[in-house]
């Protein structure tokens, strides 16, 4: 079963204190890679002044469970330009101000192209 859980607009941008963050909506994720760890989102408690705008366009998570072709985790997919997607698995969900990091992956698996053309959707 996959479910979309949420989508709105994204903005990824480059602050004033030479952070990656990534928006979903309101939300705003500082998006760091630790080493031995990978890449992570943190959840942020004060907003960041964006220094310039790196990319944007929408985003869609979705909830993956019992799919033979995909992961049963959720999934973060961001627009790069119209009908390309880049997803993203994530290991823990997105951080809340109670679980402040989550790890995130990069993944070819990508739900919203291939919905698309199931259903005969433009891209």
């Amino acid at each position: 079963m996959i479910k979309l859980v949420k989508k709105g607009i994204y903005r990824l941008v480059w602050t004033k204190d030479r952070q990656r963050m990534l928006y979903l909506g309101d939300c705003g994720y500082l998006w760091v890679y630790a080493k031995g760890i990978g890449e992570l989102f943190a959840f942020s408690k004060h907003p960041h002044k964006p220094s310039y705008i790196l990319a944007e366009g929408k985003y869609r998570i979705y909830t993956v469970e019992k799919e033979p072709k995909y992961v049963d985790l959720q999934h973060l997919e961001l627009s790069v330009k119209p009908g390309v997607w880049q997803g993203y698995l994530l290991l823990t969900g997105l951080p809340t101000k109670n679980k402040i990091r989550s790890r995130i992956v990069p993944t070819d698996e990508i739900i919203s192209f291939t919905r698309a053309r199931k259903v005969g959707a433009k891209r």
